[in-house]
């Protein structure tokens, strides 16, 4: 199922990556370095650090020029509680963000607003949740119809039943008659 958990648990890991790196605090600096230095590329996620750094001042709750643990964790708290906008849904898979697939992306901002349900411009697990579980039981509903629609000429008969001799819907065989 699809869910914004991967994206959270990404920008966690990258930003305890990058915090360990450097022990007088994750500033803007930190992070443009660490994204150059090669010894990274291997551990490091370009994509959840470049979201860092483009939104470090949103991240930098009291504005001291550094990323505590603790603004950090806030921020990425807030945003599993109160869901992710559409900008920011976009600018993840624009940077190619690992944590969910590029299918459930585009399947997320092809849906965005019918799964903002509550329509406050995010949408979060449990929107998505709500949306996927309320698409499945509208197709299976459709697919109901389908076959009820299809059933139906097997009790009132179908052109091809009605010009066969072998083959009689319910009400039609009492006008056919069998001439064999």
């Amino acid at each position: 199922m699809t869910s914004l958990s991967g994206i959270y648990a990404g920008l966690n890991s990258t930003y305890a990556y990058l915090a360990s790196q450097y022990k007088d605090g994750l500033t803007l600096e930190n992070i443009a370095e660490a994204r150059t230095n090669t010894d990274n590329l291997m551990n490091l996620n370009q994509t959840f650090a470049s979201y860092l750094q483009t939104n470090f001042s949103a991240l930098d709750a009291d504005g001291d020029g550094v990323i505590s643990a603790a603004e950090a964790n806030n921020t990425i708290s807030q945003m599993s509680a109160s869901g992710l906008t559409k900008a920011q849904l976009t600018q993840l898979q624009a940077s190619g963000a690992s944590g969910i697939s590029s299918s459930d992306y585009s399947y997320i901002l092809e849906n965005f607003e019918a799964m903002d349900s509550n329509g406050d411009g995010r949408i979060t697990d449990a929107e998505i949740a709500a949306y996927k579980l309320k698409a499945a039981k509208m197709e299976k509903e459709d697919e109901m119809m389908d076959k009820f629609a299809n059933n139906m000429s097997t009790f009132y008969g179908s052109e091809s039943s009605s010009s066969s001799t072998g083959s009689y819907s319910i009400l039609s065989y009492k006008y056919k008659t069998n001439k064999t």
